[in-house]
C-alpha cells in the first residue's frame, strides 16, 4: 500500500472513531441532563442495554467479514450511542470540568500511544495473547473485588488495566498498519473495524484516568 493510500485509511479510521466519541458524548450528556440517567438506574435497565453492547461487539467482531459497509456502519453506531446512556453516570460521579479535563488528557495519551504504535516497524502479534489474559485476570480480580472493597487493590488494578488498555493501543495501531496492506479484506468497511477497536482503547483509558484523577461530586 502506498503512503497516500496508508494515510487516507487512517485518515478515515480516526475520522469515524471522531464521530463514535461525539456520538458517545451527546448521548451521554443527554441522558444525564434529562434525567433519563436516573430513570434507567431506578428501573435496573443499564444491565439490559450492557447485554445489547455486549451482543454488538460480538456480532461486529464474529461477523465482520460477511456484514456489508452498511451495516458494519450501523451496528458501531449502535454500540458507541448506547455506550453513551452508559456511561451518563460519569455526569453523576465527576464534575465536569474534570470530565472535560481528562478527556483533553486522555487524547493527548492516546496519540502519543497512537502514534507509537504507528511507528513501531516489527510486528506485535504476539502481544495479544498476553494482553488478553492480563485483561481477563485484571477483569475477573475486578469483580471479585467489588465483595472485597479493598481500596488498596482496587488502586492497582485501575492502574493495571490502564496500562493495559494503553499497550492494546500501540498493539492496535500496528495491527491495523498490518492489516490495511491486506488485499483480501473489504476496504470500504476495514476503516470501521479499525475505528472500533481504538475507540474502545480510548474509552477505556478515558474511564481509568477518571477514577485515578478526576474530582468526584459532593
Amino acid at each position: 500500500m502506498d503512503t497516500q493510500t496508508e494515510n487516507n485509511f487512517f485518515t478515515r479510521t480516526f475520522f469515524w472513531m471522531f464521530l463514535g466519541l461525539v456520538g458517545t458524548a451527546i448521548v451521554a450528556a443527554y441522558t444525564f441532563y434529562s434525567g433519563l440517567c436516573y430513570q434507567l438506574i431506578f428501573s435496573r435497565s443499564f444491565a439490559v442495554i450492557a447485554i445489547i453492547e455486549l451482543i454488538a461487539v460480538l456480532v461486529f467482531s464474529l461477523l465482520f467479514r460477511k456484514l456489508s459497509p452498511t451495516v458494519a456502519g450501523i451496528i458501531y453506531f449502535i454500540y458507541a450511542f448506547l455506550n453513551g446512556i452508559t456511561l451518563s453516570t460519569i455526569f453523576a460521579l465527576y464534575e465536569l470540568n474534570s470530565i472535560v479535563i481528562t478527556f483533553v488528557a486522555t487524547a493527548a495519551i492516546f496519540g502519543i500511544l497512537a502514534y507509537i504504535g504507528y511507528k513501531t516497524q516489527r510486528s506485535l502479534t504476539d502481544w495479544r495473547t498476553i494482553l488478553t489474559v492480563l485483561l481477563i485476570v485484571g477483569i475477573i480480580a475486578s469483580i471479585i473485588n467489588l465483595a472485597l472493597q479493598n481500596s488498596t487493590l482496587d488502586l492497582a488494578l485501575t492502574w493495571g488495566i490502564l496500562i493495559i488498555f494503553g499497550a492494546f493501543t500501540i498493539y492496535d495501531m500496528n495491527k491495523l498498519k498490518e492489516i490495511s496492506q491486506d488485499e483480501s479484506l473489504d476496504q470500504e468497511k476495514l476503516y470501521i473495524y479499525g475505528a472500533l477497536q481504538l475507540y474502545l482503547d480510548f474509552i477505556n483509558i478515558f474511564l481509568r484516568l477518571l477514577r485515578l484523577f478526576a474530582s468526584r461530586r459532593n
